[in-house]
């Protein structure tokens, strides 16, 4: 199913009036990913491989009028609020099985304290038997790591805290 522009946009402001913090619309020939202000900087990405992505902040007056797009896909729930506002939570994109390294003799992706950087991987999360590579989207340090190695996650668990970059 493709959607018109005006179609976006009505969707796009139906959208801000909801607390879904993240959309994807998948096809494919691309994935587009709309995110509203507040999820740009907790959001995280797996190490899937999209042939196009783009991200802009929920707002109809930013949508540029082009061709129309397929139908949305997926939705995330929106970020927690954080007590200090210099942190930002990495969140679980799915339910599955959280591991610190690749493998259980190898060494931890991140620990507390290491500076981390936009696209690295932070952690494996198994589901279904894959193995999904969590690439974080922002750079700072790791403050926190909320959960124990082999342990069982739900879908938006906050999976570690990163102060960001300056």
């Amino acid at each position: 199913m493709n959607l018109s522009v005006n179609e976006l946009r009505e969707l796009v402001t139906a959208l801000n009036q909801t607390d879904i913090a993240e959309l994807t619309f998948k096809n494919a020939e691309f994935e587009l990913t709309l995110r509203k202000p507040a999820a740009i900087q907790a959001a995280v990405a797996t190490n899937s491989a999209p042939t196009a992505a783009a991200t802009w902040p929920l707002a109809p007056a930013s949508l540029p009028s082009s061709s129309p797009v397929a139908a949305p896909a997926a939705a995330s729930p929106p970020a927690a609020p954080m007590i200090d506002p210099t942190l930002v939570e990495i969140t679980a994109p799915m339910v599955g099985t959280f591991y610190r390294s690749p493998t259980p003799d190898e060494a931890v992706f991140v620990e507390v304290g290491d500076r981390i950087q936009s696209g690295q991987t932070v952690c494996i999360i198994e589901a279904m038997k894959l193995m999904n590579e969590l690439e974080t989207e922002i750079s700072g340090e790791i403050v926190d790591i909320l959960v124990e190695n082999a342990e069982p996650i739900e879908f938006g668990q906050p999976l570690m805290r990163v102060r960001l970059a300056k």
